[in-house]
């Protein structure tokens, strides 16, 4: 899904990368810039990417207190954000002046989402699909992927 809304975007930022469930796989076929706050998940998706040869630049970056300026995100193509619980307003403020082409927006908490989706359509984004994901079998939370063009 996620590869999808990306689309043949050739390069591609990956915001709260973690250990790189998006940035691994989206790395076969682009360029990939991944993000992660959490030094042992940033230091685990370099060392799987070099074992993979895949080509990720890793930065340990957190994203709420330095997030990516709008002109570090016009460089990109595609955007892929899958923040924590606490969504990612600091780095959707910038986004939504970004002129990245497209955003695929993963999300654990749909008041966030709303919250940081609002803010890209209040800066000309627009909500092309959500999708909901019910990974979590026997249980109320429910994850969603969204894709937001201009």
């Amino acid at each position: 899904m996620v590869e999808e809304i990306v689309g043949d975007a050739v390069i591609v930022a990956d915001l709260f990368s973690g250990l790189g469930t998006f940035a691994l796989p989206l790395a076969r076929t682009r360029r990939v810039y991944a993000a992660e706050g959490a030094r042992d998940a940033a230091l685990a998706l370099k060392a799987a990417a070099d074992r993979a040869r895949r080509p990720i630049a890793v930065e340990h970056r957190d994203l709420f207190r330095r997030p990516l300026s709008t002109g570090e995100l016009d460089r990109f193509g595609a955007v892929v954000l899958d923040p924590p619980r606490a969504g990612a307003r600091e780095q959707v403020a910038a986004l939504a002046a970004s002129k990245t082409g497209r955003i695929a927006y993963v999300s654990c908490n749909p008041s966030t989402f709303a919250r940081d989706a609002r803010t890209l359509v209040e800066g000309g984004w627009r909500i092309e699909h959500i999708t909901p994901v019910g990974q979590f079998r026997w249980s109320t939370h429910v994850e969603l992927v969204a894709s937001f063009a201009r």
